[in-house]
Protein backbone atom coordinates (compact mmCIF):
# COMPACT_ATOMS: atom_id res chain seq x y z
CA UNK A 1 0.00 0.00 0.00
CA UNK A 2 3.12 2.40 1.32
CA UNK A 3 4.51 1.45 -2.59
CA UNK A 4 1.76 2.16 -4.65
CA UNK A 5 1.15 5.64 -2.42
CA UNK A 6 4.55 6.28 -3.42
CA UNK A 7 4.85 5.53 -7.01
CA UNK A 8 1.57 7.38 -7.56
CA UNK A 9 3.45 10.53 -5.77
CA UNK A 10 6.72 9.64 -7.74
CA UNK A 11 4.30 9.29 -10.65
CA UNK A 12 2.60 12.78 -10.39
CA UNK A 13 5.77 14.78 -9.45
CA UNK A 14 6.76 13.73 -12.89
CA UNK A 15 4.03 15.01 -14.60
CA UNK A 16 4.01 18.08 -13.09
CA UNK A 17 8.06 18.71 -13.74
CA UNK A 18 6.40 17.97 -17.06
CA UNK A 19 4.06 20.42 -17.50
CA UNK A 20 5.86 23.05 -15.93
CA UNK A 21 9.00 22.85 -18.00
CA UNK A 22 6.06 22.43 -21.23
CA UNK A 23 4.41 25.54 -20.02
CA UNK A 24 8.17 26.98 -19.50
CA UNK A 25 8.78 26.39 -23.05
CA UNK A 26 5.39 27.48 -24.53
CA UNK A 27 6.07 30.94 -22.49
CA UNK A 28 9.65 31.80 -23.94
CA UNK A 29 8.38 30.37 -27.31
CA UNK A 30 5.74 33.02 -27.00
CA UNK A 31 2.71 31.04 -26.77
CA UNK A 32 -0.43 32.59 -25.02
CA UNK A 33 -3.22 31.00 -24.61
CA UNK A 34 -6.66 32.47 -25.05
CA UNK A 35 -4.87 35.40 -27.38
CA UNK A 36 -5.63 36.02 -30.20
CA UNK A 37 -2.52 36.11 -32.62
CA UNK A 38 -1.97 38.36 -36.08
CA UNK A 39 0.85 38.29 -38.91
CA UNK A 40 2.94 40.39 -40.68
CA UNK A 41 6.22 40.32 -42.70
CA UNK A 42 9.43 42.12 -43.16
CA UNK A 43 11.87 42.16 -45.57
CA UNK A 44 16.13 42.59 -44.98
CA UNK A 45 18.98 42.38 -47.40
CA UNK A 46 20.87 40.55 -44.99
CA UNK A 47 19.48 38.79 -41.74
CA UNK A 48 22.45 37.53 -40.41
CA UNK A 49 22.18 36.03 -36.50
CA UNK A 50 17.87 35.78 -37.33
CA UNK A 51 16.72 32.28 -37.00
CA UNK A 52 13.11 30.76 -36.88
CA UNK A 53 11.72 31.52 -33.11
CA UNK A 54 14.00 34.43 -32.52
CA UNK A 55 11.61 36.66 -30.16
CA UNK A 56 9.96 39.64 -31.87
CA UNK A 57 9.83 42.88 -29.22
CA UNK A 58 8.22 45.95 -29.04
CA UNK A 59 10.22 48.54 -26.49
CA UNK A 60 11.94 45.69 -24.96
CA UNK A 61 9.00 43.61 -24.24
CA UNK A 62 8.90 40.47 -26.14
CA UNK A 63 5.38 40.41 -28.75
CA UNK A 64 6.03 37.92 -30.81
CA UNK A 65 8.25 35.61 -32.41
CA UNK A 66 9.71 34.55 -35.95
CA UNK A 67 7.68 31.82 -37.85
CA UNK A 68 9.44 31.47 -41.33
CA UNK A 69 12.59 32.56 -42.75
CA UNK A 70 12.88 32.62 -46.80
CA UNK A 71 15.00 33.36 -49.41
CA UNK A 72 14.78 35.35 -52.64
CA UNK A 73 17.58 36.63 -54.82
CA UNK A 74 17.62 39.94 -53.15
CA UNK A 75 16.03 39.82 -50.17
CA UNK A 76 15.43 37.54 -47.21
CA UNK A 77 11.72 37.63 -46.07
CA UNK A 78 10.29 36.65 -42.49
CA UNK A 79 7.05 35.90 -41.10
CA UNK A 80 6.47 37.40 -37.82
CA UNK A 81 3.92 36.53 -35.71
CA UNK A 82 2.37 39.01 -33.12
CA UNK A 83 0.59 37.69 -29.62
CA UNK A 84 -0.83 41.02 -28.72
CA UNK A 85 -4.15 41.67 -30.12
CA UNK A 86 -4.06 45.52 -28.72
CA UNK A 87 -0.44 46.00 -30.05
CA UNK A 88 -1.11 49.48 -32.05
CA UNK A 89 2.18 50.80 -34.15
CA UNK A 90 1.16 53.94 -36.23
CA UNK A 91 3.54 53.80 -39.62
CA UNK A 92 6.06 54.04 -40.35
CA UNK A 93 7.22 50.80 -38.82
CA UNK A 94 10.45 48.87 -39.18
CA UNK A 95 12.19 46.07 -37.98
CA UNK A 96 15.45 46.32 -36.64
CA UNK A 97 17.54 43.11 -35.95
CA UNK A 98 19.22 43.74 -32.74
CA UNK A 99 21.37 41.74 -29.75
CA UNK A 100 19.93 40.90 -26.21
CA UNK A 101 22.82 42.69 -24.96
CA UNK A 102 25.56 44.79 -25.18
CA UNK A 103 28.10 42.42 -25.32
CA UNK A 104 26.47 40.34 -27.61
CA UNK A 105 24.13 37.76 -27.81
CA UNK A 106 21.46 36.05 -29.37
CA UNK A 107 19.61 37.91 -32.26
CA UNK A 108 16.03 39.56 -32.03
CA UNK A 109 13.70 41.45 -34.11
CA UNK A 110 12.83 44.89 -32.70
CA UNK A 111 9.81 46.66 -34.29
CA UNK A 112 10.39 50.26 -34.27
CA UNK A 113 7.05 52.73 -34.92
CA UNK A 114 8.27 56.09 -36.13
CA UNK A 115 4.47 57.36 -36.84
CA UNK A 116 2.94 60.00 -34.46
CA UNK A 117 1.45 58.77 -31.07
CA UNK A 118 -2.53 57.89 -30.77
CA UNK A 119 -4.61 60.17 -28.42
CA UNK A 120 -6.47 58.62 -26.12
CA UNK A 121 -10.11 59.17 -27.84
CA UNK A 122 -9.00 57.21 -31.30
CA UNK A 123 -7.66 54.20 -29.34
CA UNK A 124 -11.30 52.44 -29.24
CA UNK A 125 -11.91 53.38 -33.07
CA UNK A 126 -8.66 51.70 -34.40
CA UNK A 127 -9.29 48.13 -32.47
CA UNK A 128 -12.74 48.30 -34.18
CA UNK A 129 -11.22 49.05 -37.57
CA UNK A 130 -7.34 49.20 -38.32
CA UNK A 131 -6.72 51.52 -41.04
CA UNK A 132 -3.64 50.16 -42.51
CA UNK A 133 -2.82 53.45 -44.25
CA UNK A 134 -1.74 55.08 -40.72
CA UNK A 135 -1.14 51.96 -38.75
CA UNK A 136 0.31 47.94 -38.54
CA UNK A 137 -2.61 46.14 -39.58
CA UNK A 138 -2.32 41.98 -39.90
CA UNK A 139 -0.67 40.91 -43.46
CA UNK A 140 0.97 44.23 -43.59
CA UNK A 141 4.85 44.14 -44.89
CA UNK A 142 7.88 46.54 -43.49
CA UNK A 143 10.65 47.39 -44.04
CA UNK A 144 14.01 45.60 -42.20
CA UNK A 145 16.69 47.02 -41.34
CA UNK A 146 20.19 44.79 -40.54
CA UNK A 147 22.32 44.96 -37.39
CA UNK A 148 25.60 46.90 -38.17
CA UNK A 149 28.63 44.28 -37.99
CA UNK A 150 32.27 44.77 -37.92
CA UNK A 151 31.87 43.70 -41.62
CA UNK A 152 29.33 45.93 -42.45
CA UNK A 153 31.57 48.83 -40.99
CA UNK A 154 35.07 47.43 -42.89
CA UNK A 155 33.26 47.73 -46.15
CA UNK A 156 31.77 50.92 -45.27
CA UNK A 157 35.12 52.56 -44.58
CA UNK A 158 36.35 50.57 -47.54
CA UNK A 159 33.88 52.26 -49.70
CA UNK A 160 34.77 55.96 -48.07
CA UNK A 161 38.43 55.18 -48.54
CA UNK A 162 37.69 54.63 -52.40
CA UNK A 163 35.73 57.58 -52.94
CA UNK A 164 38.71 59.48 -51.66
CA UNK A 165 40.77 57.51 -53.59
CA UNK A 166 39.00 58.93 -56.61
CA UNK A 167 37.97 62.14 -56.11
CA UNK A 168 41.96 62.26 -54.79
CA UNK A 169 41.13 64.09 -51.77
CA UNK A 170 44.53 63.15 -50.49
CA UNK A 171 46.06 65.11 -52.95
CA UNK A 172 44.26 68.00 -52.35
CA UNK A 173 44.54 68.02 -48.89
CA UNK A 174 48.52 67.76 -49.42
CA UNK A 175 48.31 70.48 -52.27
CA UNK A 176 46.88 72.92 -49.13
CA UNK A 177 49.47 71.81 -46.58
CA UNK A 178 52.07 73.12 -49.70
CA UNK A 179 50.04 76.34 -50.09
CA UNK A 180 50.05 76.71 -46.47
CA UNK A 181 53.97 76.29 -45.86
CA UNK A 182 54.22 78.83 -48.62
CA UNK A 183 52.17 81.22 -46.76
CA UNK A 184 53.79 80.47 -43.76
CA UNK A 185 57.06 81.27 -45.40
CA UNK A 186 55.76 84.62 -46.29
CA UNK A 187 54.34 85.07 -43.63
CA UNK A 188 57.59 84.52 -41.69
CA UNK A 189 59.47 87.09 -44.12
CA UNK A 190 56.94 89.68 -43.47
CA UNK A 191 57.84 89.51 -40.01
CA UNK A 192 61.47 90.15 -41.09
CA UNK A 193 60.60 92.88 -42.86
CA UNK A 194 58.42 94.37 -40.41
CA UNK A 195 61.61 94.04 -37.56
CA UNK A 196 64.01 95.95 -40.29
CA UNK A 197 61.46 98.45 -40.55
CA UNK A 198 60.89 99.39 -36.94
CA UNK A 199 64.84 99.41 -36.39
CA UNK A 200 64.73 101.59 -39.70
CA UNK A 201 62.15 104.13 -37.59
CA UNK A 202 63.97 104.51 -34.03
CA UNK A 203 65.74 107.39 -35.00
CA UNK A 204 62.68 109.07 -36.42
CA UNK A 205 60.64 107.98 -33.31
CA UNK A 206 64.06 109.06 -30.57
CA UNK A 207 63.34 112.87 -32.61
CA UNK A 208 59.83 112.82 -32.35
CA UNK A 209 60.50 111.81 -28.45
CA UNK A 210 62.79 114.96 -27.99
CA UNK A 211 60.29 117.32 -30.07
CA UNK A 212 57.80 115.71 -27.92
CA UNK A 213 59.56 116.89 -24.25
CA UNK A 214 60.67 120.26 -26.44
CA UNK A 215 56.91 121.11 -26.58
CA UNK A 216 55.85 120.09 -23.63
CA UNK A 217 58.70 122.37 -21.61
CA UNK A 218 57.14 125.13 -24.17
CA UNK A 219 53.67 124.35 -22.89
CA UNK A 220 54.92 124.98 -19.51
CA UNK A 221 56.34 127.74 -19.73
CA UNK A 222 53.43 129.40 -21.69
CA UNK A 223 51.16 127.73 -18.60
CA UNK A 224 53.51 129.96 -16.52
CA UNK A 225 52.01 132.96 -14.70
CA UNK A 226 54.94 135.55 -15.44
CA UNK A 227 55.01 134.80 -18.93
CA UNK A 228 51.33 135.27 -19.82
CA UNK A 229 51.78 138.64 -18.02
CA UNK A 230 54.61 139.10 -20.16
CA UNK A 231 52.71 138.26 -23.04
CA UNK A 232 49.58 139.94 -22.22
CA UNK A 233 51.94 143.46 -21.58
CA UNK A 234 53.34 142.70 -25.10
CA UNK A 235 50.05 142.48 -26.55
CA UNK A 236 48.53 145.48 -25.21
CA UNK A 237 51.74 147.72 -25.86
CA UNK A 238 51.75 146.50 -29.42
CA UNK A 239 47.83 147.15 -29.35
CA UNK A 240 48.69 151.08 -28.13
CA UNK A 241 51.31 151.42 -31.05
CA UNK A 242 48.91 150.33 -33.56
CA UNK A 243 46.61 152.64 -32.26
CA UNK A 244 49.09 155.44 -32.43
CA UNK A 245 49.84 154.72 -35.90
CA UNK A 246 46.47 154.80 -37.01
CA UNK A 247 46.12 158.23 -35.11
CA UNK A 248 49.08 159.76 -36.93
CA UNK A 249 47.82 158.04 -40.68
CA UNK A 250 44.43 160.17 -40.08
CA UNK A 251 46.49 163.07 -39.23
CA UNK A 252 48.66 162.98 -41.86
CA UNK A 253 45.54 162.54 -44.48
CA UNK A 254 43.76 166.03 -42.74
CA UNK A 255 47.16 167.37 -43.50
CA UNK A 256 47.38 166.74 -47.05
CA UNK A 257 44.10 167.50 -47.90
CA UNK A 258 44.69 171.36 -47.14
CA UNK A 259 45.23 172.84 -50.47
CA UNK A 260 47.04 175.92 -49.42
CA UNK A 261 49.51 174.22 -47.28
CA UNK A 262 50.10 172.17 -50.10
CA UNK A 263 50.57 174.91 -52.53
CA UNK A 264 53.47 176.81 -49.58
CA UNK A 265 55.35 173.89 -49.42
CA UNK A 266 55.32 173.48 -53.53
CA UNK A 267 56.25 176.90 -53.09
CA UNK A 268 59.03 176.59 -50.87
CA UNK A 269 60.33 173.88 -52.55
CA UNK A 270 60.24 175.32 -56.22
CA UNK A 271 62.07 178.26 -53.95
CA UNK A 272 64.82 175.91 -52.44
CA UNK A 273 65.46 174.64 -56.25
CA UNK A 274 66.22 177.65 -57.88
CA UNK A 275 67.85 178.79 -54.78
CA UNK A 276 70.31 175.81 -54.71
CA UNK A 277 70.80 176.60 -58.29
CA UNK A 278 72.30 179.98 -58.03
CA UNK A 279 74.52 178.86 -55.18
CA UNK A 280 75.82 175.76 -57.46
CA UNK A 281 75.32 176.83 -61.07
Amino acid sequence: MRRSLRDAFVGFSLLGGLLIFSGAMLWLRDFRLGSKTWEISASFKDASGLAKMSPVTYRGIIEGSVQKISFTPNTVDTKIKLNNDNLILPKPVIAKIVTSSMLGGDAQLSLVSLGKSLKSNELNTVKKDCPNQRFLCGGDKIKGVEMASITSLTEGITGIIDEADRQEIINKVSESITQFDRTQANLDELVLLSKLELIRAKPIISELTKASIHLNNILKSIDNPKTLKDIQDLASTSSSLTKKINEMSSEMGTIMEDEELLNSLKRVTIGLGKLFDDIYP
